[in-house]
């Protein structure tokens, strides 16, 4: 029962969507510092000098928003007790067993979730997905946060407890 559990969105919003971002606003940042004084809106007007430091300080800010809120992203499958997690050059696979506790960010759209692990593992002691997007969801929390508690045996968010699954027999 293998079972993709992040977003189909998760390849564009990690390789695709940063550059895109950065490139352009990088470029209009470059733009605005050697064309100095020669860039003109419609009226004849130049923009204030101070625009070019505030272009460089939103392309700063973005870029480190960015690599945080997209580029770590990993796509996890669950696979009876394990998770798959890849960041498409490398797959590793996490017994359930490990995961030590799992949080979700509502406050940003795509509602990122966090799996942090007992031990260390490849990608270290914790990862990040995109989980599938959900329209009309706004604050409220993903479905799949519960999921994964309920399957490694952690407390959900309303309290509850399940036993943990059980390793396979050999």
């Amino acid at each position: 029962m293998y079972r993709t559990l992040s977003s189909a969105q998760t390849f564009w919003m990690k390789f695709v969507f940063p550059v895109l971002w950065i490139g352009g606003f990088a470029v209009g940042t470059t733009a605005m510092f050697l064309a100095g004084e020669g860039l003109h809106d419609r009226g004849g007007q130049s923009p204030p000098s101070e625009m070019k430091w505030i272009f460089l300080l939103v392309t700063l800010a973005g870029s480190a928003f960015i690599y945080w809120a997209c580029v770590r992203l990993k796509r996890v499958s669950i696979d009876g007790s394990s998770l798959v997690i890849s960041n498409y050059l490398k797959e590793i696979v996490v017994p359930l067993r490990e995961l030590e506790s799992v949080s979700e960010n509502r406050w940003i759209n795509i509602h990122p979730v966090t799996l942090a692990f007992r031990r260390e593992t490849d990608f270290g002691r914790s990862v990040v997905f995109m989980p599938r997007m959900r329209w009309f969801s706004f604050l409220s929390s993903h479905p799949v946060v519960d999921e994964l508690c309920t399957a490694a045996g952690l407390a959900t968010r309303d309290g509850s407890h399940s036993p943990p699954t059980a390793p396979p027999h050999v």
